[in-house]
Formats: structure tokens, C-alpha cells, sequence
């Protein structure tokens, strides 16, 4: 039977071989505490470094988020195609051909008119007038004068001559005969004043007569029998008639630049007005004034109507309408699309995600429309109310996508 220790004896055997055979060598403590410190260092580095870069990631994001954020969002819209424009219709006012206000030249009362607005007269016919008992009193004693003028000068010719043929024979002497010359002269001017003064106060008188300048209608009377009539320098003078010729009658046109060249003299035109709906009324294009207008950047045209049957009225507002030498495409626009700069008029384009700025032409003003003959394309992406700030290359961002056009 085998002898079984006791736990106290084996616990004491444990201890006594541990004390004998396994101390710890010298230098594993100093290890453990490297290691222990290495690896604090290495998760404090690591804890610095995971700080520094979610820093670093989120302000990369923010920087990003604010970038995008910084760019435009723009609303585009294409521009409509428009048909081939073969003819141009520009609105202008009709005139008479010749049209002129009667003054008097005479001062007096108006004795009686012969006609009133509306009435047809022609050249040289009686229209009115004036009495002038003033002027009747000075012709009066412009031609007394006259008179006694040409009896001095008729004296005086007499003297002089006789006093010539006195002087050869030594019986009168030289300066009397100079003297007798001279008198002749002055009385020969006296003559001639008189005269001229005379025929002065007789170009009054016709004045008292007013007659018709030219061919036409009357359009005004501003006179009536018994009324003063003052034709003096220092007053205002009065408008007594006023005269329209309307056989023919002008029509000016401003026609814009990007269409001057249709203004050639000799070209057809039409004349349409809406108290005539379905009727035109044909003319010819007789002279341009052969300048670009600077401020309003056309031409000004005037167009001759026949009007032989007088239905046309000076005055009355209607529609021109050209032919073009050529056909001209054009694309129409919003008026919140245009930009004006000292650069000229512009519009705002979409392309790769950038804003191109671009000049164009306008053809015609629609009001909110306009009309564009060049600088623009039908699928090109236009940016609507474009801020004053836009600028070529500018990053931007659509806001939506245009009908038609294409996803730049």
C-alpha cells in the first residue's frame, strides 16, 4: 500500500522547488515594460493619427459641400425656330407728300374766306381775303412820292443838260455845271428809292390775297371773317390755313441694321392698315437716308403710296411690308434671356457645364419676345434671367432640362 503525502507536505514541496529551480532571470521585467510602454504609444499614435485624418476627411468634405454648393443652378430654356423670313413688316406713319401752314404777310382785317377744312383746291385758287386800309394809304403815298421824285429827276435832267452846253461857251461856269451834273444823280436815286418802295407797298398789297400753294385739301382754317390779322415782326404770327397734298403720300420707315440691306431704291413695297382689313395698297421705296441711325441702329426709308383715289388719310398709322433680297433664318427668344453690356447685347449659353457669354443680332422687338438673326442656334441652351455677375467659364449647374434641346 502506497503512502499518500498530505496536501500541506505537497504544497511545501511546490514552494521549496520553486524557490530552487525557477526564479525569474534578471532583465524579463525591464522587457515586459518596453513592450508595454511601445504599445501605449503605438494606440496614442494611432488615436492622434484616426483624429487627424476624420479632421482632415471631414473638412475635405466640407470644402467639397461648399464648392457645390457655390456653383449656379440656372434655368435654360432653346431657342424657337422660327420659318425662313422672306419679307419684313415694320410699322410707320403715313404723311402728305407736301404740307405747309399759311401765314399772312400783311397785317389787316380778313375780309371773307372762300373755303373750309376738307375742301379740294388748286394751285393759285382764292382762298381768303384781308383787308389792309394801312397799307392801301401807304402805297397811296408811296406813289405821290414817286411822282414828285420823277419830276425832280425830270428837272434836274434839264438843268444839267442845258447847263453842259452853256459850259463850252464860257457862259456859266464848271462848278455850277458839276453842281447841276450832281443834282441830276441825286435826283435820279431819289427816283429810283421812291420807286422801290412803291413797288414794296404793292407786294403788301398782293399779300392781301391768299392763295393756294399747290394741289390738295384744306386740313385746318383757323380764321374767320372780321378776325385781326397781325403780321408784324414782333408778334407771334397766326396760322390762317393749312394745305395737304395727298395724291401720293410718304411713308417713313425705320428698318432695323441686321435688314438695311432690303432698303434699295426702286424696290415694291405694300402698304396695309387695319380700317382696310384684306386691302393693300401699293408704293415704292424712292430713297433712304443712307446712315445707320446710332441710337436706335436703323435706317430710315421713305416709301411713296399712289393714293389717287384718296382713300388713304395722312396721319393714319400702318404696316410696311419689304421683300427681302434673300430668305434669313432666325431663332426666336425671352427679353429676360438678353444681356446688355458695353460689350454689346448678349445672352448666356450652357456648354460642358460652363456659362459662355455670346453676342447676337436682334431682328425684330416683339415686346416679350425677340427675334434673333444671328449668334444663336436652335439647340442651344440659353440661361434665363441671368445675373449681372455671369461670366465666360463659369461653372454652373441646370436647374432643369431645356425642351428640345440637348443635356449639356
Amino acid at each position: 500500500m502506497t503512502n499518500v503525502p498530505e496536501p500541506d507536505t505537497i504544497e511545501l514541496q511546490t514552494m521549496q522547488a520553486s524557490s530552487d529551480g525557477f526564479r525569474p532571470r534578471p532583465g524579463v521585467g525591464r522587457q515586459t515594460a518596453v513592450l508595454v510602454a511601445v504599445g501605449v504609444l503605438a494606440a496614442l499614435a494611432l488615436l492622434i493619427y484616426s483624429g487627424i485624418h476624420s479632421r482632415v476627411a471631414a473638412e475635405s468634405r466640407l470644402m467639397k459641400r461648399t464648392e457645390e454648393a457655390a456653383i449656379p443652378t440656372v434655368a435654360v430654356i432653346c431657342p424657337k425656330e422660327g420659318a425662313p423670313t422672306q419679307e419684313i413688316i415694320l410699322p410707320g406713319n403715313t404723311q402728305a407728300f407736301s404740307d405747309a401752314p399759311l401765314f399772312a404777310r400783311t397785317s389787316g382785317y380778313l375780309r371773307r374766306w372762300y373755303f373750309d377744312i376738307g375742301a379740294h383746291v388748286q394751285k393759285g385758287q382764292l382762298l381768303a381775303e384781308i383787308e389792309t386800309p394801312e397799307v392801301d394809304q401807304q402805297l397811296r403815298q408811296a406813289q405821290a412820292e414817286l411822282d414828285t421824285a420823277q419830276a425832280n429827276l425830270n428837272i434836274a435832267k434839264i438843268t444839267a443838260a442845258r447847263w453842259q452846253d452853256l459850259v463850252s461857251t464860257g457862259s456859266v461856269s464848271q462848278q455850277e455845271t458839276d453842281q447841276a451834273v450832281s443834282n441830276l444823280s441825286a435826283a435820279k436815286a431819289t427816283a429810283e428809292s421812291s420807286a422801290a418802295n412803291v413797288r414794296r407797298l404793292q407786294e403788301l398789297q398782293s399779300f392781301e390775297k391768299i392763295n393756294a400753294p399747290f394741289d390738295g385739301i384744306i386740313t385746318a382754317r383757323n380764321t374767320d371773317i372780321g378776325a385781326l390779322i397781325d403780321a408784324g415782326a414782333s408778334t407771334q404770327p397766326k396760322e390762317l390755313f393749312h394745305i395737304a397734298a395727298i395724291r401720293t403720300l410718304r411713308v417713313y420707315v425705320s428698318i432695323p441694321e441686321v435688314y438695311s440691306r432690303a432698303a434699295r431704291s426702286g424696290a415694291p413695297a405694300t402698304l396695309t392698315l387695319d380700317e382696310f382689313p384684306g386691302q393693300t395698297f401699293h408704293g415704292t421705296l424712292v430713297r433712304n437716308a443712307n446712315s445707320i441711325d446710332v441710337a436706335s441702329r436703323t435706317l430710315l426709308v421713305e416709301v411713296d403710296v399712289d393714293n389717287s383715289t384718296g382713300q388713304l388719310l395722312p396721319g393714319a398709322y400702318g404696316f410696311v411690308h419689304l421683300k427681302l433680297p434673300d430668305e434669313t433664318r432666325s431663332v426666336t427668344i425671352p427679353s429676360n434671356t438678353l444681356i446688355f453690356r458695353k460689350e454689346g447685347l448678349q445672352v448666356g449659353l450652357v456648354r460642358n457645364g460652363k456659362a459662355e457669354l455670346a453676342p447676337v443680332k436682334i431682328g425684330r422687338d416683339y415686346g416679350n419676345t425677340v427675334e434673333i438673326v444671328s449668334g444663336l442656334q436652335p439647340t442651344d441652351a440659353i440661361i434665363v434671367d441671368p445675373s449681372d455677375s455671369l461670366v465666360t467659364g463659369l461653372p454652373v449647374r441646370l436647374g432643369n432640362k431645356p425642351a428640345g434641346g440637348s443635356s449639356q
